[in-house]
């Protein structure tokens, strides 16, 4: 049950992260309560509002046609309009930031309904101008349709004027950084929840390894799912990949305690969900890599030389990573004292090298990033962690970030600044 709602969870997520998710359900919504309200009209519905509320009703044909023509041109001029800032708004920040930004500015749902609002507007005042039939002597005009069609197009026209401030404001790189920021603070903090800190799993030397059927990313473990079906079998596995790693077909899965046949290998697969768009709820990782990526992008020729943003970047870092000092560098599910399932998680040691590496290669001639580099490391330093190998970690990324800026820094009044600034 738990793998049906992961992958459930999963197509829907997938879904709503495309552009057109909204928009087409609204469009669908629109067709079925236009055919609705022409089912209304033919009870008399217009007739009853012309009689008791007939300022409200629209009782000239040509009026109404007027009325929902110039709705329905001016519906698909602002349709258009606002598909083509969002086409820029992307382009914009594939270029100046980085194209891995993308799917979170794409599954924006603000912009995703407020598109659907502008669709279902026209599609709906669309149907209701095929129903105006021609002038006939007991022939009652669909008033209050047309009325409901001027209102979606009022509410349209608001909701263009909320997504000109709101795509103004997603592109803004502080935005950005904030939000990719905010997921992976949400996401590390509650698997480090989830962390029991055991650390007594059996030795797997000897256990029998299991190869991956495909090819593909995988960015999410259904780790309920999995336990559960462990249990039922009374086995213990050892994944042996980091989430987010790309895996080629045959390449080494798992291990488990117990010879397994064809069977219980394919339900063991299911619950490791291959997925190449980088979302950020499901992996951590992810958002630092974004993070720094958008660093590197502003430092790095030929694009604009930025210190401020990468700045920015390294400030956001170094709150993750003192999050991230809270969390030990292995995963073991366990069910009451039986350890079930040994998760692989990348080492702190490689997972900072691998982030701070790019700065120090791009950034080494700049002395306000490096400064800021060096101040990240003591902040670090001093924060909570559980393991004294943190520590030495940050040690030794203290000192490959004082080689590289001797090499880069030309001044010795800036390497002795920086050099001052080391706790």
């Amino acid at each position: 049950m738990k793998f049906i709602y992961l992958r459930i969870k999963s197509f829907f997520n997938s879904i709503t992260g495309s552009i057109a998710f909204y928009p087409t359900l609204y469009a669908v919504l629109a067709l079925g309560f236009a055919f609705i309200m022409k089912w209304l009209e033919s009870i008399g519905i217009s007739r009853y509002l012309q009689d008791s509320f007939s300022p409200l009703v629209v009782n000239d044909i040509e009026t109404a046609r007027n009325i929902l023509t110039t709705l329905i041109a001016g519906g698909i001029s602002i349709l258009v309009f606002s598909f083509s800032m969002v086409m820029l708004l992307l382009s914009q920040a594939a270029t100046n930031y980085s194209p891995r930004v993308l799917p979170s500015l794409i599954s924006n749902k603000t912009h995703q309904v407020i598109l659907g609002a502008f669709l279902s507007s026209i599609i709906y005042n669309i149907i209701t101008i095929i129903g105006i039939e021609p002038t006939g002597k007991d022939y009652q005009i669909p008033g209050f349709s047309v009325l409901i069609g001027i209102i979606t197009a009022l509410i349209a026209l608001g909701a263009f004027v909320y997504f000109i401030h709101s795509i103004s404001s997603s592109i803004q790189i502080n935005n950005i950084l904030k939000n990719i920021y905010q997921n992976s603070k949400d996401q590390l903090e509650t698997e480090i929840n989830n962390d029991n800190n055991t650390t007594d799993f059996p030795n797997t030397t000897d256990w029998d390894i299991y190869n991956s059927y495909e090819s593909g990313t995988i960015q999410n473990i259904s780790s309920t799912s999995l336990k559960s079906y462990c249990l039922d079998q009374s086995i213990q596995i050892e994944v042996l990949f980091h989430k987010g790693e790309y895996l080629i077909t045959d390449s080494p899965l798992f291990k488990s305690n117990k010879k397994l046949n064809d069977d219980q290998v394919k339900e063991i697969l299911k619950n490791f969900l291959y997925q190449e768009s980088e979302i950020v709820k499901d992996n951590y990782t992810l958002g630092f890599k974004q993070i720094t990526e958008i660093g590197i992008k502003a430092m790095s020729p030929p694009g604009i030389n930025d210190p401020g943003t990468a700045i920015n970047t390294i400030n956001f870092l170094t709150d993750l990573f003192a999050i991230r000092l809270k969390r030990s560098d292995h995963s073991i599910i366990i069910e009451g004292n039986k350890p079930i399932i040994k998760l692989s998680i990348t080492p702190f040691n490689h997972f900072i090298h691998n982030i701070l590496a790019p700065y120090r290669n791009y950034c080494n001639h700049d002395f306000t990033v490096m400064m800021s580099l060096i101040q990240m490391i003591n902040r670090l330093k001093k924060c909570n962690n559980i393991s004294n190998d943190y520590v030495q970690t940050l040690d030794h990324q203290l000192e490959l970030m004082m080689h590289d800026a001797e090499n880069g820094i030309k001044n010795p009044i800036d390497l002795k600044i920086l050099k001052s600034t080391i706790d």
